[in-house]
């Protein structure tokens, strides 16, 4: 029975994650199944790895071939590294001791590169967010400026507005006087007439 180390899909559309299997390569691909030996997440940046590292050993030991996409997840996690230093206790290029040494020493560079990508990702979401917030503040300044010009526009006119309605208010009066004046002048020659 050829067996297989592969992805499962589950999730939903467009929000897939995989769990990882050892199942008969002649099954579907979401079937039947030997062992689940972990989960991988694509959508979090970086990608989310649980993998049980002895059972994935064991099945690679055992003669499982891994699909191209769990190779590199296990590459990842250190599984064929470790085989592969296993191999060479095996055929006696050195002892078990050593074979630690390197494995713990390539897992430490792993961790400090994986370290040192989140800190990146986290810095540049950092930048990106400072800059939106730069140039939100720089609408808003501009909003503001222009709300301001418009109210100084209002006041001024406002202001333009009570001397022009105090200079209609007065040519008013006066024309209102004019007026009162003009019936009683005119009711003065009636009366002589």
């Amino acid at each position: 029975m050829p067996v297989k180390i592969r992805l499962a899909r589950h999730g939903r559309k467009r929000n897939a994650y995989y769990h990882i299997v050892v199942a008969d390569s002649r099954s579907p691909r979401d079937g039947r199944f030997i062992e689940r030996i972990g989960a991988y997440n694509p959508i979090t940046n970086p990608a989310t790895i649980e993998l049980d590292f002895d059972k994935a050993l064991l099945w690679l030991n055992k003669g499982a071939q891994p699909t191209d996409t769990t190779k590199n997840i296990l590459s990842e996690n250190g599984v064929l590294m470790k085989k592969h230093l296993l191999e060479g206790v095996k055929k006696g290029a050195f002892d078990e001791a050593e074979a630690e040494r390197r494995f713990n020493a390539w897992k430490q560079e792993k961790a400090a590169k994986l370290q040192a990508k989140i800190e990146k990702i986290n810095s540049k979401s950092n930048n990106e967010l400072a800059e939106k917030l730069k140039a939100e503040t720089k609408v808003k300044e501009a909003r503001a400026a222009e709300i301001a010009k418009k109210n100084a526009e209002a006041a001024a006119a406002e202001a333009a507005q009570p001397e022009a309605a105090a200079e209609e208010v007065a040519e008013e009066a006066t024309e209102a006087a004019a007026e009162d004046v003009a019936p009683e002048a005119a009711e003065g020659t009636e009366q002589e007439a």
